[in-house]
C-alpha cells in the first residue's frame, strides 16, 4: 500500500521551502495531500504545490469534494500529517486545541503521527509563551523538529529558521518506517 501524507502549510516566508520538501517526498513515492491556510496562500499559491503533487490542494473547511469534510476525510486517509512551516500562531493553536479553521480541525481529528517544523523570527522563538507551546505539544506525542540558526526574513541571523526541507524528510520517512 502506498503511502500517503498531508504536509500543510502555515502562512510564513518559509513556505517557500515547503515547495521542495513536497516535490522531494513525492520523488520518492509517497502521496502528499497539501493543505494551505489563508495566510499560507500569501506566500507561496495552491498551483504550486498543485503542480508539484498533482492533486487538489485543500483550503477550505467546507466543499463539494469532500461531503464528509475534509478534516474527516483527509484525516482518514492519511498516516502522518506535517506542518511546515508552523507558525507561532499555529502553534498556539494547536497546543490549545482551538478549531476555527481547517487546519486546526484536521489536526484534531488526526490520529497518526504528527511532525511540525516551527519557523519565525527570533524575538518570536525565544517567547517563554511559544515554549511553553511547544513543550506542551511535545508532551502531547507531537514531533518536532527544531528550527535552525540562521539568516531570517527580518534582516537579521538568529534562531528561528525552519529546518532544512531534508531533515523534515528525514523526521517524515523514520516515523512512517514506525507506523509499518
Amino acid at each position: 500500500m502506498p503511502q500517503e501524507i498531508i504536509v500543510a502549510v502555515t502562512g510564513g516566508i518559509a513556505a517557500y521551502k515547503t515547495a521542495s520538501l513536497v516535490s522531494d517526498l513525492v520523488q520518492s513515492d509517497i502521496g502528499v495531500t497539501v493543505v494551505m491556510t489563508r495566510a499560507a496562500q500569501k506566500f507561496v499559491g495552491p498551483a504550486t504545490f498543485q503542480a508539484l503533487t498533482g492533486r487538489s490542494v485543500a483550503c477550505r473547511m467546507f466543499g463539494k469534494d469532500y461531503p464528509l469534510g475534509p478534516h474527516i476525510e483527509l484525516a482518514r486517509k492519511a498516516q502522518l500529517l506535517c506542518v511546515a512551516p508552523a507558525t507561532a500562531d499555529f502553534l498556539a493553536d494547536a497546543a490549545h486545541g482551538k478549531a476555527d479553521d481547517l487546519l486546526s480541525t484536521l489536526v484534531l481529528s488526526f490520529t497518526g503521527p504528527v511532525v511540525l517544523a516551527p519557523a519565525m523570527n527570533t524575538e518570536m522563538w525565544s517567547k517563554p509563551v511559544v515554549q511553553r507551546n511547544l513543550s506542551q505539544l511535545r508532551e502531547d506525542g507531537v514531533h518536532i523538529v527544531d528550527p535552525q540558526e540562521g539568516w531570517l526574513s527580518c534582516r537579521q541571523r538568529g534562531m528561528g529558521r525552519m529546518a532544512d526541507p531534508q531533515e523534515i524528510k528525514r523526521s517524515i520517512v523514520a516515523l512512517l518506517e514506525d507506523t509499518k
